[in-house]
Protein backbone atom coordinates (compact mmCIF):
# COMPACT_ATOMS: atom_id res chain seq x y z
CA UNK A 1 0.00 0.00 0.00
CA UNK A 2 2.99 2.26 0.10
CA UNK A 3 2.87 2.81 -3.66
CA UNK A 4 -0.62 4.32 -3.49
CA UNK A 5 -0.70 8.09 -3.38
CA UNK A 6 -2.67 9.76 -0.61
CA UNK A 7 -5.28 12.24 -1.78
CA UNK A 8 -6.90 15.03 0.13
CA UNK A 9 -10.62 15.56 0.43
CA UNK A 10 -10.71 18.18 -2.32
CA UNK A 11 -8.97 15.78 -4.72
CA UNK A 12 -11.59 13.13 -4.01
CA UNK A 13 -14.39 15.63 -4.48
CA UNK A 14 -12.89 16.77 -7.77
CA UNK A 15 -12.71 13.17 -8.98
CA UNK A 16 -16.30 12.58 -7.86
CA UNK A 17 -17.53 15.69 -9.66
CA UNK A 18 -15.83 14.70 -12.92
CA UNK A 19 -17.25 11.18 -12.67
CA UNK A 20 -20.74 12.54 -12.04
CA UNK A 21 -20.50 14.94 -14.98
CA UNK A 22 -19.34 12.13 -17.30
CA UNK A 23 -22.17 9.90 -16.06
CA UNK A 24 -24.75 12.63 -16.58
CA UNK A 25 -23.47 13.28 -20.11
CA UNK A 26 -23.65 9.56 -20.88
CA UNK A 27 -27.25 9.41 -19.62
CA UNK A 28 -28.20 12.45 -21.71
CA UNK A 29 -26.60 11.03 -24.87
CA UNK A 30 -28.20 7.60 -24.41
CA UNK A 31 -31.60 9.10 -23.61
CA UNK A 32 -31.44 11.35 -26.67
CA UNK A 33 -30.51 8.45 -28.93
CA UNK A 34 -33.25 6.21 -27.56
CA UNK A 35 -35.83 9.00 -27.78
CA UNK A 36 -34.89 9.65 -31.41
CA UNK A 37 -35.31 5.95 -32.25
CA UNK A 38 -38.37 5.33 -30.03
CA UNK A 39 -40.65 4.19 -32.89
CA UNK A 40 -38.28 1.49 -34.23
CA UNK A 41 -37.58 0.36 -30.66
CA UNK A 42 -41.33 0.12 -29.94
CA UNK A 43 -41.92 -1.79 -33.17
CA UNK A 44 -39.12 -4.22 -32.34
CA UNK A 45 -40.39 -4.76 -28.78
CA UNK A 46 -44.05 -5.17 -29.80
CA UNK A 47 -43.45 -7.30 -32.92
CA UNK A 48 -44.00 -10.65 -31.11
CA UNK A 49 -47.27 -9.34 -29.68
CA UNK A 50 -48.48 -8.02 -33.03
CA UNK A 51 -47.65 -11.39 -34.63
CA UNK A 52 -50.11 -13.22 -32.36
CA UNK A 53 -52.87 -10.60 -32.26
CA UNK A 54 -55.90 -11.29 -34.45
CA UNK A 55 -56.13 -9.29 -37.68
CA UNK A 56 -57.66 -5.85 -37.20
CA UNK A 57 -57.21 -5.75 -33.42
CA UNK A 58 -55.25 -3.18 -31.46
CA UNK A 59 -53.55 -2.79 -28.10
CA UNK A 60 -55.66 -1.81 -25.11
CA UNK A 61 -53.97 -0.12 -22.17
CA UNK A 62 -55.16 -1.22 -18.75
CA UNK A 63 -53.56 1.56 -16.75
CA UNK A 64 -53.47 5.33 -16.98
CA UNK A 65 -49.78 5.54 -17.77
CA UNK A 66 -49.80 2.66 -20.26
CA UNK A 67 -50.50 4.82 -23.28
CA UNK A 68 -47.66 7.23 -22.54
CA UNK A 69 -44.79 4.77 -22.75
CA UNK A 70 -44.33 4.92 -26.54
CA UNK A 71 -46.16 8.07 -27.57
Amino acid sequence: MDDMEKQGLTDHLTDLRSALVRSLLAVIVCFSASYYYKEPIRDWLCRPLFNVLPEGSSLIYTSYQGGFFFT
